[in-house]
């Protein structure tokens, strides 16, 4: 969505969303029942509703974020050393935004003397 972030992030990031719309849903449902009195009643569940299906929705995307982080290939940022996990052939480090790859063909910073194992950082077993 917003490109310069690991993909575990992102996914992160639209489960925090989903979170915030969901909890801002409900907040504005309540208030119904505040400025309508019983007529607000029927806005109040109707929101309420919708919010918590928003927040069943950020549940799910947290769960499915951490399973994907389980199974995450960890590496070693060439930039910043520090482990990161990568989604895929090409993803991000999680604190310095590099772009990382695991394809040598992908990888464009390659010097004469330098590998590709050594350029996109080592996989940890």
């Amino acid at each position: 969505m917003f490109g310069k972030s690991s993909k575990i992030n992102e996914f992160r990031l639209w489960g925090l969303l989903f979170t915030l719309f969901g909890m801002g849903l409900m907040i504005l449902g309540t208030a119904g029942i505040v400025f309508w009195g019983q007529a607000g009643k029927v806005f109040a569940a109707i929101f309420m509703v919708i919010g918590m299906i928003a927040m069943l929705v950020s549940v799910a995307v947290y769960f499915w974020a951490g399973m994907l982080s389980t199974s995450a290939t960890i590496l070693i940022c060439p930039e910043c050393n520090r482990h990161t996990k990568i989604l895929g052939k090409t993803d991000r480090c999680m604190y310095c935004k590099t772009k990382l790859t695991l394809d040598p063909k992908q990888a464009t910073d390659l010097g004469d003397d330098e590998s590709a194992s050594e350029e996109v950082g080592q996989p940890q077993t």
